[in-house]
């Protein structure tokens, strides 16, 4: 998958997302700040039936939502140090008992990203376009 689109198509690019990698439970989100990666895994979070207001969880490291009978973690490690901030921070366990478990900056505790998780890269192109590919 790779396609631009603006911000004002993000729902479209969750749905998008979702139909073609909805069985992907560990998602992890490569892309600098401002890119739309927490308003990407809010539409995502919609899409699984989240009802609750999606924060970032930026200060929280991870986030519990339900949706549809289903476990769903929004985790932000922009604020780690190590991984062993996020294995203090339970990060292990949340993402073996999710059943979709959204990752923001993931490249800050890398191996403890299952190696069957499925990595999406978004691109700032301008204030407006975004290019989001799976590498």
């Amino acid at each position: 998958m790779d396609m631009v689109y603006t911000l004002a198509q993000m729902e479209e690019v969750a749905q998008s997302l979702m139909k073609k990698f909805g069985t992907q439970s560990v998602w992890a989100f490569h892309a600098p700040m401002g890119a739309g990666k927490t308003t990407l895994i809010t539409a995502l979070c919609k899409i699984v039936g989240v009802e609750d207001r999606v924060n970032s969880p930026t200060f929280a490291i991870m986030n519990e939502y339900q949706g549809l009978g289903k476990v769903i973690y929004h985790m932000d490690w922009y604020r780690l140090e190590n991984e062993g901030d996020a294995q203090r921070a339970g990060v292990e366990m949340a993402i073996a008992d999710s059943d979709y478990c959204f990752i923001e900056w993931p490249e800050k505790a890398i191996n403890l990203i299952p190696s069957d998780a499925l990595h999406i890269e978004i691109e700032i192109l301008d204030p407006e376009h975004r290019r989001i590919f799976i590498p």
